[in-house]
């Protein structure tokens, strides 16, 4: 982790410049370069050390273990012990330990979502299934890493290990190679432009000096100083500095970033693909709608907690004047072994549908609701064929079959319907109207439970059949996982900044279809996994330019889409926190995993862990990254026209047969004490007021282009010129006095260009003077600085430098005044009326 902190073409640069620095005698000047280096290297690497530090601290996926028959013998082992043909024992809350084949289930009932993205547990029964049939389709096997919610059940281990559904994940994830951010990318272009550049002036002074007849060693040490004026040796430093401070604000938004670059890479994403369940979602199930045979009934409130209401056009309902409605979820929470519990925040011990109905009968005024109640004189569970469960508890000196399932089962079964606390006749036209009800909740996405009662005599026998027959049905519930409260408004804010929101779900289509009519995601129809089999690539993307939602997607679907439109030239985020996201975090440009709900496999595939599994700390993050890259272009350019104007005195004071104008232990000074400090405090500037109000840039694009190097080449010739003035000024009288001039010059003419830097095209009048404060603190850091170096004794001697007068400084504040003037007035002139207007009006 260490050593990989010096691949930077920029740093191979200084690094050669060091060395030769130091065969020539130079040793103040290698010294220097190195010492950046180290600082530069220890910066990136004790990011990186925490952020892993801290995902080991999120690691909870620990010794786990397996209760196994073997010898005739009930055992518990470690699961690593485990070898195909074990027969393993399942009980609710156990998290499967490999593959197995079921030989028996008993309402047995697991959480896949880790898996395969589906939000609902699935009803698991022994049997046999085709070879072709979909993963989350195939009832008779359980997988690694997925959890029983509830029942119990018996199966024989078929695979192990990497032969495992989760490990062919896992190795999708292996065979997908790391790839170069955009900044790293774009750096390294910089890097071997710089040294191209360096290397051609250098030897073009060089020879020119030789051809005036001059030394040809005291030619080849002004070259190295000009190779060493050109490369800026503090913008490693700089840059991997202005990353940490970014990692550290995104911390604070919830965001871990686990690599310094995968920061500012967020920043220019074009496209996230972001799975639904846990992460646009709550992964917590919530009764949104009622319905009874007198009407609809609207549920509030999100999740587990027992906080909202039930309300019919509007307004509250208490379940305890409402005979109809207080039958229906007294249904539900019987006929359930859900347990709602306080600890910390509200969570559920039971299955998300049951623990759903428990939760709509707290917000109705039902304080027993979600409570151990008694236990059921009799119980037929719920399976994929029966699609129903039914218990039977005491009510007084009489019994009460309680039934709930798939409102055509139950209502198939049914003969009588509860209006007012009375029992009718179940005619045509109510079942009419109960059917129409639950294809309505069906057709917004919402998953539909019937419940049904029936008083029992004497003369029932106590068998499925017998008891669920002459059922009283009671009303429907709509169940959904709700969107978080946060994810619309961060769907929206994407649209405004250009970013293509997808998602990429394992739920069914009607599911993911309500989620994303919450959310008010654009784009029309879903997409679905079967339908992405059938296209080939250019349909596929034309598909994505208009359809949003894709639903029963598989890792190898998402590895396709983030390779696709990677072949687009987007930038790809992908969010998710399961095993089969893995894969499709490690491909994507940045891989956002979930801290809370998230697996180790998705968080270790991840470049960025949101801490608080919340969508919306997405954007924050995405700010920031722009933010970022803003920051690193503006304290780039003001390093290079500074170093260009270095290059200008030297270069234009020998062609004018002045003696060297800077030595090199001064020009260092500028670069790594002054401009660095300055530079860093520009990395440090807010995000532009319409920063999320911009289209990601594009991925081709350059720090430098010709406008922007016309620019600065301007910029650091004026200053150039006027450091050469300087110069001049007293070289006749003192050669130590002249250089000190120049060198304060070149100092306080970049001080003074660094407020041109602090935003690339709006004036200082919108962004405000005194908006840094550590732009503030390091102006006049930099003054003190400079003010040491020509008047300590100690930096006298290293740095050459004679005492000046009062108005020497005087007069190069007032010479460099004109550098921001007309900065200012370009910006002024350039900066658009109406783009002036938006930013002013954000600003306020």
């Amino acid at each position: 982790m260490f050593l990989l902190q010096f691949r930077s073409v920029l740093i191979f640069i200084l690094f050669v410049a060091a060395i030769i620095s130091f065969f020539i005698g130079d040793a103040e000047s290698a010294a220097a370069i190195t010492l950046i280096m180290l600082l530069n290297a220890v910066l990136g690497f004790s990011q990186e050390w925490k952020a892993e530090k801290a995902i080991e601290s999120l690691k909870r996926m620990l010794g786990l273990k397996a209760t196994v028959i073997r010898d005739g013998q009930v055992a518990e082992i470690d699961a690593t012990d485990l070898v195909p043909g074990d027969i393993v024992l399942l009980e609710l809350g156990n998290r499967v330990p490999a593959d197995m084949a079921l030989l028996e289930a008993t309402s047995l009932q697991v959480d896949e979502s880790v898996l395969t993205g589906e939000s609902e547990p699935v009803s698991k029964d022994p049997g046999a299934h085709p070879d072709d049939t979909p993963l989350m389709e195939r009832k008779n096997l359980v997988y690694m890493g997925t959890t029983a919610v509830n029942g119990r059940g018996t199966g024989v281990l078929v695979a192990t290990g990497m032969r495992t559904e989760f490990g062919r994940i896992a190795g999708l994830s292996q065979s997908i190679a790391s790839e170069e951010t955009v900044l790293a990318t774009q750096m390294d272009r910089l890097g071997k432009n710089l040294g191209e550049v360096s290397i051609a002036i250098a030897a073009l002074v060089v020879v020119l000096g030789i051809l005036y007849g001059l030394d040809p060693v005291t030619m080849f040490l002004v070259g190295v100083s000009l190779a060493v004026a050109i490369i800026p040796e503090g913008l490693p430093a700089v840059v991997t500095m202005t990353l940490a401070i970014g990692v550290r604000t995104m911390l604070r938004r919830n965001c871990l970033i686990r690599h310094l670059s995968a920061s500012e890479t967020l920043g220019s994403v074009s496209v996230i693909c972001t799975d639904k369940t846990g992460t646009l979602t709550r992964n917590e199930m919530t009764v949104t709608a009622l319905a009874t045979v007198n009407g609809r009934y609207t549920v509030t409130g999100t999740g587990y907690e027992p906080e909202g209401a039930v309300q019919k056009d509007g307004d509250p309902v208490d379940a305890t004047g409402d005979p109809d409605l207080h039958a229906l979820l007294r249904a539900g929470y019987r006929c359930n072994h859900a347990i709602l519990v306080e600890d910390g925040g509200w969570h559920i011990l039971g299955t998300p549908t049951e623990g759903a109905l428990v939760v709509a009968a707290k917000k109705a005024g039902i304080p027993e609701a979600g409570t151990a109640g008694p236990k059921p004189l009799e119980e037929f569970s719920f399976n994929s064929d029966r699609k129903r469960m039914t218990v039977i508890h005491a009510a007084g000196e009489m019994k009460v079959a309680y039934v709930k399932g798939a409102p055509e089962i139950i209502l198939e079964r049914s003969t009588r319907i509860l209006r007012d606390g009375e029992e009718i006749p179940l005619d045509p036209g109510m079942r009419e109207v109960i059917r129409d009800h639950f294809e309505r909740f069906a057709d917004e996405g919402l998953r539909v439970l019937a419940m049904a009662q029936r008083t029992l005599d004497g003369g029932v026998a106590w068998d499925a059949d017998s008891v669920e027959q002459d059922l009283v049905f009671l009303g429907i519930a709509g169940i959904l996982d709700m969107p978080r409260p946060e994810a619309k408004e961060a769907v929206r804010l994407c649209g405004t900044a250009g970013i293509d929101v997808i998602m990429l779900t394992g739920d069914a289509p009607r599911t993911a279809r309500a989620v994303a009519r919450e959310l008010e995601m654009r784009g029309e129809g879903v997409l679905t996994g079967a339908d992405l089999d059938r296209m080939d690539d250019a349909e596929v993307l034309d598909a994505l330019r208009r359809i949003k939602v894709l639903s029963r997607v598989t890792a190898e679907h998402k590895l396709r889409i983030i390779g696709l439109l990677n072949g687009e030239g987007k930038i790809v985020a992908m969010t998710g926190d399961g095993v089969n996201d893995a894969p499709a975090l490690k491909r994507a440009d940045i891989g956002i995993a979930m801290g809370i709900k998230g697996t180790d496999v998705a968080r270790e595939s991840s470049d960025m862990i949101l801490v608080d599994d919340n969508f919306s700390s997405i954007v924050a993050g995405v700010e920031e990254g722009r933010r970022e890259y803003d920051n690193i272009s503006k304290f780039t350019r003001y390093l290079l026209s500074s170093n260009i104007s270095e290059i200008v005195a030297i270069t234009g004071a020998l062609l004018m047969g002045l003696p060297l104008i800077l030595i090199p232990v001064q020009i260092l000074w500028v670069n790594l004490i002054t401009d660095s400090i300055s530079a860093l405090a520009l990395g440090t500037e807010s995000a532009e007021k319409d920063t999320m109000y911009r289209r990601p840039r594009d991925p081709e694009s350059q720090l430098l282009n010709r406008r922007v190097g016309a620019s600065l080449l301007i910029i650091g010739i004026w200053l150039g010129v006027l450091v050469i003035l300087a110069f001049m000024g007293r070289y006749a009288d003192n050669l130590d006095q002249a250089r000190t001039l120049a060198f304060t010059a070149l100092v306080i003419f970049e001080t003074i260009n660094v407020l041109n830097f602090r935003s690339l095209r709006v004036p200082l009048s919108v962004v405000g003077f005194f908006t840094n404060r550590w732009l503030v603190f390091a102006t006049g850091v930099t003054i003190l600085v400079q003010v040491a170096a020509v008047y300590v004794p100690f930096f006298q001697s290293l740095l050459g430098t004679v005492p000046l007068a009062l108005t020497d400084w005087i007069l190069l504040v007032l010479a460099g005044i004109p550098i921001l003037l007309a900065g200012e007035i370009y910006k002024t002139i350039t900066f658009r009326k109406p783009e002036r207007e938006q930013v002013v009006e954000r600003a306020g």
